[in-house]
């Protein structure tokens, strides 16, 4: 597809290779930087030698490696789950935080700690995939009891005011049952005290979705155009809708298992994107990850240096950098999505 048809600017490649070196850099900066004190050195025989030991090494082979392999896995989830959303809705403010999946694995995850307190991660993973479920269906439900199908202001209001009730159901069931500080240690937004065993109990999970996403790249990028489109040309629309929309409960519901609420990512990467590699869901899933992954870590390094040896909440600085970004598209309307 040429690029004149797709709206790229610079061919694919280039901004494949950018965004590899840029993701590069960021990962060896962010192993290097925080608030304690290492060298590449450090990092270089904390990788490749079995044999080095200290507790710098230590530190950051039990440490700071699963935390920053936890933000990458997370970043490509909420990018690639915000694009594909966009896509779908065809509605330039839809992101797994805005639409109900992130409060309704935050709810979920509440009443699996209350209720199962004993559940092991794979539960709390199984419980958010359902609460993110849960937490679309209403929206979606909302969206649709009037009539003239979804519009994006409707399901931005159906998503606010399900997400609104979602996290009271999580901070009464915290109160209710004296979880509250468990409830939010877990859904604050972080990465903090990430281990070896969560990230390969959820990475799996986030990469086979990642992949089943690219699979389904091209018929989402019809769909994107025009329903009427994509069913003219023998495309089984509701077949893609249902996989995707399972692929985005994945993502979402094991990236809120992994680090809690995450908001914005999803909805401002998708749009960066698109202004570089254009409107073919080829290109943008993949850079999506990649540049989702990039931004994620950036933060994580923010949060792990600005204040050293105290961290900054991840959450607040993604919220201050999406916020501004939500309120231009909200502004600039549909044409933000073209």
């Amino acid at each position: 597809m040429e690029a004149s048809k797709t709206g790229r600017k610079i061919p694919f490649v280039y901004t494949c290779i950018a965004g590899c070196i840029l993701f590069i850099g960021v990962v060896a900066v962010s192993m290097i930087l925080g608030a304690a004190s290492t060298s590449v050195h450090d990092v270089w025989m904390a990788l490749t030698s079995r044999s080095a030991s200290g507790n710098t090494i230590t530190m950051i082979r039990e440490i700071r490696m699963p935390r920053e392999v936890a933000g990458i896995f997370v970043g490509a989830a909420l990018a690639v789950s915000g694009a594909i959303m966009q896509g779908m809705t065809r509605n330039p403010l839809a992101d797994p935080g805005l639409l109900g999946l992130t409060a309704g694995a935050n709810a979920a995850l509440a009443c699996t700690i209350a209720f199962m307190p004993r559940t092991n991660y794979f539960g709390i993973m199984v419980a958010c995939f359902i609460g993110a479920a849960l937490g679309a269906a209403l929206v979606f439900g909302m969206g649709a009891m009037r009539k003239g199908g979804f519009s994006p202001l409707r399901i931005v209001l159906a998503g606010s005011a399900v997400s609104a009730f979602l996290y009271a159901v999580s901070e009464g069931v915290g109160l209710y049952f004296k979880i509250s500080k468990d409830v939010t240690m877990w859904t604050a937004g972080g990465m903090i005290g990430t281990t070896w065993g969560q990230v390969l109990a959820i990475g799996p999970v986030i990469a086979a979705a990642i992949v089943v996403a690219l699979l389904f790249s091209k018929p989402l990028t019809v769909l994107s155009l025009s329903e009427e489109v994509a069913t003219s040309l023998g495309q089984r629309t509701m077949f893609v809708k249902v996989v995707l929309f399972i692929v985005t409960i994945l993502l979402a519901g094991a990236s809120v298992a992994l680090v809690g609420n995450m908001a914005f990512i999803g909805l401002l990467i998708p749009h960066i994107v698109r202004a570089v590699v254009g409107i073919d869901y080829r290109f943008i899933l993949p850079m999506s990850a990649v540049l989702g992954a990039v931004f994620m870590l950036l933060a994580d390094l923010l949060a792990r240096t600005l204040n050293a040896p105290y961290e900054t909440p991840v959450i607040a600085i993604v919220a201050m950098l999406g916020l501004p970004f939500f309120l231009f598209i909200e502004r600039k309307g549909r044409s933000a999505f073209t």
